[in-house]
């Protein structure tokens, strides 16, 4: 009868998690979580079977200021948005065999910023805050002596190796995380060279979209914004008429894109919006740069008030691994959902959440579009931000609404209620907030006592959460982030790692460093190698002694059968010669 129920239970949850719903009542039964822990225990035991193929491609996730906090206000508020369920829900990076933690500190801050992090996980080294693509004896914002000190990224290693290589954000392209991959600056704000100070200038350093044209033969693929730093501050960008352009030196920094790629052989196409983007062939196409605004692209909550449009995080992705695909040696594409961070940075979980779930949707698709025999795919953060989770919220809440509930809110000692989601600081302070000419939110610190949100709807656009510390800007969070890996050397992510191990460990899985022997198969060691025997994890020296044992008993085995087969073929010849001379 036991087993009848167990049974029972696995086709409920099997029809439940296909469907995403939550059922209260089979939740009661001890039985119900038991199978839970069941096939999460089958799954753990496949998982041991690991991955030892060299990582044709590789895919890196970057999702800005995704602290773990994020991860899990982000899934509730996905699956609460499409009607899936909640809590119990997975995304598409939960679904990833292996974990681990990433420490993010920066060599000389313990709550980094996105360049530092980017140089870590992208180049292999720690270095100071504001810096990219340099090691930390470059003072940042100081270019004299820099140029010697330079790190060169996975994603140029990748180009050098023949490999098709890629970037997509949702920010800028001369953005902190993108930049990392091609540019070494001792400042991320150089951005164009309007943003280059004297100093710079007179040691040679380059703007950071300059850096992206002399790279750009090794750039297969760019999509996401910044094309205000592309062009000349004599011409207008091409979607807002009113807006100049930056540039000081008068280069068009695309035209010469165009040409440079050209002069190659190759077919190159620039795009800006997304009927341009939905046209482009990938077949036909050797080299795309889409630079869909000035700046960052908009944000996923505002993208219906762009006449233009643009495409999503998702669709980008699909268009780049299309493209990138077509090389034969393989591909390392970046994929940055960049302004998750944006959102966090202005205490509107809202908008931090939405860029979220474009996220998790863009991972979804390449899922879709790759095979773990080939493509290690790998989600991570640069960073977590100070947004926590908490008041006892009940299941189901709106991830956005009161706690414990909306509809049975706590009123906290001052009498008032609070959000289940609230930040350590930021522009929110006490719930009173003004925007600065700038643009950018500020707190109202004229106000002494908390505002009272009984009748604020906390998921419209305009609502920031509540902060304990008033600042113009939320802070970074300095906590370990999550690393998600599946595909070719998936289990090398696993316990705890510094961020810069990140890189090391995407050369080895793609024989793009210098620790190179298990790349061929013919001179592989053995003894590096891993073997799955009776259920467990085995190094390939004690796989080699177990075969050369099982050989040995089979020797020996087969020896004895032998000798006792002869022994009786010997035993009855004689019984024979017995028989017929007693005969005689």
């Amino acid at each position: 009868m036991t087993g009848l129920i167990i049974w029972i239970l696995r086709i409920a949850l099997l029809i439940q998690t296909s469907k995403g719903l939550r059922d209260i009542e089979a939740e009661k039964n001890a039985e119900f979580w038991n199978e839970i822990s069941r096939q999460e225990l089958e799954e753990a035991l496949r998982s041991q079977k690991l991955n030892m193929n060299v990582a044709k491609n590789i895919i890196l996730f970057l999702g800005d200021g995704m602290g773990i906090p994020t991860i899990t206000a982000g899934r509730i508020y996905k699956a609460q948005k499409r009607g899936t369920g909640a809590e119990e829900t997975k995304l598409a990076m939960d679904k990833f065999q292996h974990t681990a933690l990433s420490k993010t500190y920066s060599t000389d801050y313990q709550v980094p910023d996105s360049a530092a992090t980017a140089s870590a996980f992208l180049c292999g080294v720690k270095t100071n805050s504001g810096n990219l693509g340099v090691t930390a004896a470059v003072a940042t914002g100081i270019c004299q002596n820099s140029s010697s000190h330079h790190v060169q990224s996975v994603l140029i290693d990748a180009a050098k190796a023949g490999k098709s290589t890629g970037i997509v954000t949702t920010t800028r392209i001369q953005h902190a995380t993108p930049a990392a991959s091609y540019a070494h600056s001792p400042s991320r704000e150089w951005y164009g060279d309007t943003d280059l100070p004297v100093e710079a200038e007179i040691n040679g350093c380059k703007d950071i979209a300059m850096q992206f044209y002399d790279s750009s033969e090794m750039i297969t693929v760019a999509l996401g914004g910044g094309r205000a730093y592309m062009m000349p501050n004599t011409t207008s960008d091409p979607e807002y008429q009113e807006r100049n352009n930056s540039r000081l030196d008068g280069n068009d920094l695309i035209d010469m894109w165009k040409n440079k790629i050209g002069s190659l052989g190759k077919s190159p196409r620039y795009v800006w919006n997304k009927k341009q983007f939905d046209d482009i062939d990938p077949q036909n196409t050797d080299h795309l740069l889409g630079l869909f605004e000035p700046k960052d692209m908009n944000y996923e909550t505002l993208k219906f008030q762009d006449g233009a449009g643009e495409p999503t995080l998702a669709e980008m992705t699909k268009k780049a691994i299309e493209i990138l695909s077509k090389n034969s040696d393989g591909y390392f594409l970046l994929v940055e959902g960049g302004r998750i961070d944006h959102g966090h940075h202005a205490t509107s979980a809202l908008f931090a959440l939405n860029e979220f779930i474009a996220f998790d949707d863009a991972i979804e698709a390449a899922v879709d579009m790759t095979s773990d025999d080939d493509t290690l795919i790998i989600t991570t953060a640069d960073h977590s931000h100070v947004m926590a989770m908490g008041g006892y919220s009940e299941r189901g809440n709106d991830i956005l609404g009161l706690a414990p509930s909306n509809d049975n809110p706590l009123a906290a000692l001052d009498g008032k209620y609070y959000t289940t989601l609230s930040y350590g600081n930021g522009a929110g302070y006490q719930g009173y907030y003004t925007m600065l000419d700038n643009g950018y939110l500020a707190p109202m610190l004229n106000f002494t006592s908390r505002k009272n949100i009984t009748k604020e709807d906390t998921r419209q656009m305009t609502y920031l959460q509540q902060t304990a510390v008033p600042l113009s800007s939320e802070t970074h969070g300095g906590e370990d982030v999550a690393i998600f890996a599946k595909g070719p050397m998936a289990h090398l992510f696993h316990g705890v790692h510094e961020q810069n191990y990140i890189a090391y460990a995407m050369r080895y899985a793609s024989c793009l460093g210098p620790d190179t022997t298990h790349c061929s198969r013919d001179e592989a060691d053995v003894s590096d190698q891993q073997a799955l025997f009776l259920g467990t994890a085995v190094s390939g020296q004690t796989a080699t002694i177990i075969i050369t044992a099982f050989f040995a008993i089979i020797v020996v085995l087969a020896l004895i059968v032998v000798l006792i087969i002869f022994a009786f073929v010997f035993r009855h010849r004689s019984r024979n010669q017995t028989s017929e001379q007693s005969k005689l």
